[in-house]
């Protein structure tokens, strides 16, 4: 069989396809309002990972849905990655996975059933890893290959963890390294090493487990998972819901070392400019800042970490938890602060 390279299929991989933020608004803003029952816990209001829905004073039902295009070549590696990525929305919000759903529209005239097949085996060996079946999905023809899962999961609900919930002085804490989106397009420039790309597979198919830990820690004030919008994209959602702003420290922030260095030699997606469209009025960077430092903080991040806001006595909590399921604590980045809903970065 020859071989096949998912991405020359895709016209923008992984989360770095999500429609821009401010488009996403626009169109949401168009949406007419339903029936929201009051057992609806979250739903679309502050742009959260997951809807939650009560069932009754123990249990509420957590479900999420995630799916993109490629963003690597191998398709057992996509496969990994879009299903890690997606059951990061259950665990974000503090809950613990049940099952999944398989989302897959492929080019069948493209691509072989082989292919197609490892795609979907890379994403059942994630579900196995997480403890939970593909229970099962829905598959159609399309023109571009895209894969994904509904990810369902339970959590007490007086445990929710939402993205809303952040306090001023909150510590901000995130626990992977920032650079997917960089890498990513340095894989489709051919620039990304071989130690490159395994780093990128190691961070896009750890799961973030230490979202589930985290709705038993009452220090914890909020979560959400870094992904398409980049971290000041979900920064920034996370002081609208809040209504507060936000400081970051630019030199504390983690970054993979290989895409630090494609970033400063001007590698970056067509998603981080459009990121900064959206919404970089609401992003203080110095004046003298150079340009790789908006695209570095406005990567899309493909199955990218858990951002926590939380009380400065729960830091050695919440950094525990995330060492125990990654065996890396995770980075304080920054603070909450009173004030005009923006991120400033320092």
């Amino acid at each position: 069989m020859n071989e096949i390279k998912l991405t020359q299929f895709s016209h923008g991989g992984g989360c770095g396809c999500k429609i821009a933020p401010g488009v996403l608004t626009e169109l949401l803003a168009a949406m007419p309002a339903g029936v929201v029952p009051a057992d609806l816990l979250v739903g679309t209001d502050t742009a959260d990972d997951a809807a939650v829905y009560r069932l009754n004073e123990r249990q509420a039902i957590v479900a999420t849905t995630d799916f993109f295009t490629p963003i690597v070549d191998n398709p057992r590696d996509f496969g990994r990655i879009a299903a890690t990525n997606a059951l990061s929305d259950v665990y974000a919000m503090g809950a613990t996975p049940l099952f999944a759903l398989a989302v897959v529209g492929m080019p069948l005239d493209k691509l072989p059933r082989a292919v197609i097949g490892e795609i979907l085996q890379g994403g059942a060996e994630v579900c196995r890893q997480a403890g939970i079946p593909i229970a099962g999905g829905h598959s159609i023809d399309v023109l571009e290959p895209i894969y994904g899962l509904v990810g369902l999961g339970v959590v007490d609900p007086a445990r929710v963890r939402t993205n809303a919930g952040a306090r001023v002085g909150d510590v901000l804490i995130l626990s992977k390294p920032l650079g997917i989106g960089i890498l990513s397009a340095g894989l489709k420039k051919g620039t990304l090493s071989a130690e490159g790309y395994t780093e990128m597979l190691r961070w896009t198919t750890t799961l973030n487990r230490a979202g589930a830990r985290m709705a038993d820690i009452d220090g914890v004030h909020a979560v959400t998972d870094v992904t398409g919008f980049g971290l000041a994209g979900h920064l920034l959602e996370m002081c609208r819901g809040a209504k507060l702003g936000a400081m970051l420290r630019f030199d504390a922030l983690p970054v993979i070392a290989e895409a630090l260095a494609l970033v400063q030699a001007g590698t970056a997606t067509g998603a981080s400019a459009r990121n900064w469209a959206s919404y970089g009025d609401s992003i203080d960077l110095a004046a003298d800042a150079p340009e790789w430092q908006h695209k570095l903080i406005t990567d899309p991040q493909t199955s990218g970490g858990l951002l926590v806001a939380c009380a400065p006595n729960a830091v050695d909590a919440v950094q525990s938890a995330i060492c125990a399921e990654q065996g890396m604590p995770g980075t304080v980045i920054g603070t909450m602060a009173a004030g005009a809903v923006r991120v400033q970065v320092a």
